[in-house]
């Protein structure tokens, strides 16, 4: 099951924070206030046993979901991740947060971030061939008010260099075209 999509959110917790600092002892408990915790992972398990919530020699023999911390770069960034222990050899990755300054915040999935950079960089790109679309349309054109003898013809130098450096520029940002697959 995909896990629940969380990313519009975040937590902060002011009077918790004024009362304990935030480190790599303290941040599980921080965390547990969030609503990205899950109450029916092993981590909670081990929490009602009083032994350290994060301590993976006891998680690596559990199975279920567990949280672990993969980053500490105390006081500022933190980043737990939420995974599926099937056996003590593998687990499932389901999400990542990450603390950063105190307030929690869901890590996005890798695909809504490439979707979102893809969908960017089309809309940039169909934008610049638009604009190049609107400056074709005018080089050479002949307005019907206009004498015939002194434009017909004629081509805008300047238009032209214009649009060089713009198609120019729009080639210099993609990447190079893969070469095509061999033929079979």
């Amino acid at each position: 099951p995909l896990p629940t999509d969380q990313t519009g959110i975040s937590f902060h917790d002011q009077l918790w924070l004024s009362t304990y600092p935030l480190d790599r002892n303290l941040v599980f408990d921080y965390f547990v206030l969030s609503p990205f915790y899950d109450r029916s992972c092993s981590n909670e398990q081990l929490r009602m046993r009083s032994v350290h919530p994060l301590d993976m020699t006891q998680l690596s023999k559990m199975t279920g979901v567990e949280y672990v911390l993969l980053e500490a770069q105390e006081p500022n960034l933190f980043v737990l991740r939420k995974q599926k222990r099937e056996s003590p050899d593998k687990v499932l990755h389901l999400s990542a947060y990450y603390i950063l300054d105190s307030h929690i915040y869901q890590a996005p999935l890798l695909y809504s971030v490439v979707c979102s950079r893809v969908a960017r960089a089309v809309h940039h790109i169909s934008a610049a061939f638009s604009q190049v679309s609107a400056k074709l349309e005018k080089i050479g054109y002949d307005d019907e008010n206009e004498h015939e003898s002194d434009t017909s013809g004629r081509v805008d130098l300047k238009e032209i260099l214009r649009i060089d450096q713009i198609l120019g520029n729009v080639l210099r940002k993609l990447p190079p075209a893969p070469p095509p697959p061999p033929m079979p």
